[in-house]
């Protein structure tokens, strides 16, 4: 199990120069969205929904699809690591459309950052890895074309409780880890509270970053028809993809060798990057937009918290949290949950996935013990091993449910449960009966803003909904934005390297969600790092270094 690590928050510092030889599109001075600053702390349905049509498409050619290498601006900036600060010159070329054929090009344009110097030492970036950053947040639209520097594409849905902590201590409380991050936001943190941002530690690394747009569901044009529901993020993610992969010997970095990462929704996204690359059931929405004649496969992929697997969610979150309370203290309706959990216990054993080291057999029956042995006593041991022994004995003595002996922890899936405490969504937490979640608004279409994708869902509808089955284009859907069914595929152009994280008091989704994603990986025999951050809730990123320099080893890359 990897170390973890606690890196600082970001304190960035712009310095723009511009090109002298070519620059095409004026660009604002300056950077516009600090990885450091306070975030918006959340997203509401309608904040975007007037956007479509109202805003300035890119300067950037909509016609071509060939990388300018000369339009860029020089900017320099500095960038705290775990090693310190970085101070990095990087060409970085802006809103740069992906498509012939763009709905929105404001949503549909992505940005280039190269790394030309670090700490005065010269960077040749011709065939370092390509880290390929999204920002989606809650499925929510995503766009960079008001970004004025690398990591610009703005944060959502930071912390909300507490204020964060110059580092994590176990004696403060019975609760070490830093405050969540929203549901529904993109945002990242460390165990210090602070801001994680890939791509700029990406770029201090000497990695070239690439950070597509891509459109949410929010989006509606003049006729209130929403054209950024389900598939439109990875259709345009893939086409983001395709567009950086048919320019390889222009646009700078090795183009075999893209690293797609993601956090909440965009983890989601990022791991069906890394199922589907090159699946053929996208090829009809990839013809509509005018994406480039190219592969759309990643070598490796990067999912933090992943809200996937959307048809089978709610059983899952049922049978992980089904006993918790919501944060009222009242319990979810036990019908509901029970017949939630009834439908997963047959979702799990038609998977027929086995667990690695030797588990067997993975199970609904056995899936407690599982997650335990595997990832969650594993967890607090690695989290206590690395406290002080003062600080330990703080935390075990507000902790009792933990035995610690041998430099082991040890307890049960129960008292795990008791520890957690309350769930963040209630029954169904995704197929809401009153249609109330970003995930009915995701499989919208039309004017229809929001529709239910399961059967259960459905059929016991609050809103008036007369329909007895699902609408004929949502299985189709499901499967387009699942990485499960593309694995049970054993899709060929996957993805064989695979970073997955989640926390252990991360009720926005169910631990055996990332799990069973793991499994299925393990099971096809693909590389899989994959662990749960010890009391540490959602979007947590707490040992980002361990994931650059894990890029470097997959991808064989030797900084020269």
């Amino acid at each position: 199990m990897p170390k973890i690590t606690q890196g600082a928050p970001w304190k960035p510092k712009e310095t723009p120069v511009k090109h002298k030889a070519v620059n095409r599109r004026s660009v604002v001075i300056g950077i516009g969205v600090a990885a450091g600053a306070a975030a918006t702390g959340g997203i509401a349905l309608g904040a975007q929904a007037d956007e479509a049509g109202t805003s300035s498409a890119p300067s950037g050619s909509a016609g071509s699809l060939t990388f300018d290498k000369d339009d860029y601006t020089e900017l320099t900036t500095t960038i705290t690591t775990d090693a310190g600060d970085k101070l990095v010159k990087y060409h970085f070329y802006k809103a740069v459309t992906y498509v012939t054929k763009p709905v929105d090009e404001k949503y549909q344009c992505l940005n280039v950052s190269v790394p030309v110097e670090i700490d005065g030492g010269t960077v040749d970036a011709t065939r370092a890895p390509i880290v390929f950053a999204n920002s989606v947040g809650g499925y929510m639209p995503s766009s960079v074309a008001d970004a004025e520097g690398v990591g610009g594409g703005g944060v959502t849905g930071g912390p909300g409780g507490g204020t964060p902590s110059g580092a994590p201590s176990a004696s403060a409380s019975s609760s070490a880890g830093s405050p969540d991050v929203e549901s529904g936001g993109n945002a990242m943190v460390n165990a210090r509270g602070g801001m994680v941002n890939l791509g700029k530690l990406g770029l201090a690394a000497g990695y070239v970053v690439v950070e597509p747009g891509a459109r949410g569901r929010t989006l509606t044009d003049s006729e209130g028809a929403y054209y950024g529901t389900a598939p439109a993020a990875i259709v345009d993610l893939k086409a983001a993809v395709r567009y950086v992969r048919a320019n390889k010997g222009v646009i700078p970095g090795d183009t075999d060798r893209i690293v797609s990462t993601g956090t909440s929704a965009g983890g989601a996204l990022s791991s069906l990057l890394g199922a589907s690359g090159d699946s053929r059931i996208y090829a009809s929405y990839l013809k509509e937009i005018g994406a480039a004649d190219a592969g759309d496969a990643v070598f490796a992929a990067g999912a933090w918290c992943p809200i996937t697997d959307l048809e089978h969610a709610d059983g899952a979150y049922e049978w992980n949290w089904g006993a918790n309370a919501t944060n009222s203290g009242a319990q979810v309706d036990r019908t509901v949950s029970k017949a939630l959990q009834a439908q997963y216990a047959e979702y799990q054993a038609s998977l027929k996935l086995r667990g690695p080291n030797g588990f067997g057999r993975l199970t609904a029956r056995n899936y407690d013990e599982y997650l335990l042995k595997q990832y969650l006593q594993p967890s607090a041991t690695a989290y206590l091993a690395d406290l002080s022994d003062a600080d330990r004995t703080t935390y075990l003595a507000a902790n009792p449910f933990i035995t610690w002996s041998a430099g082991r922890a040890t307890f049960t899936w129960n008292d795990f449960l008791t520890h957690v405490g309350a769930r963040k969504k209630s029954a169904p937490a995704f197929d809401a009966f009153d249609l109330s979640t970003g995930e009915n608004n995701e499989f919208g279409a039309g004017t229809t803003q929001s529709r239910h994708f399961t059967e259960y869902s459905l059929k016991n509808d609050t809103t008036g909904v007369t329909g007895k089955r699902l609408e004929s284009d949502i299985p189709e859907k499901l499967d387009l934005m699942n990485p499960m069914y593309h694995l049970e595929k054993k899709n060929p152009g996957r993805a064989r390297h695979w970073w997955i994280r989640l926390g252990t008091k991360d009720s926005d989704t169910s631990l055996n969600i990332s799990a069973n994603l793991a499994a299925a990986l393990d099971n096809l025999g693909d590389d899989v790092n994959h662990l749960y951050y010890w009391d540490e809730g959602h979007g947590a990123n707490i040992d980002a270094a361990d994931f650059i320099t894990w890029i470097a080893k997959v991808t064989g890359h030797r900084t020269k």
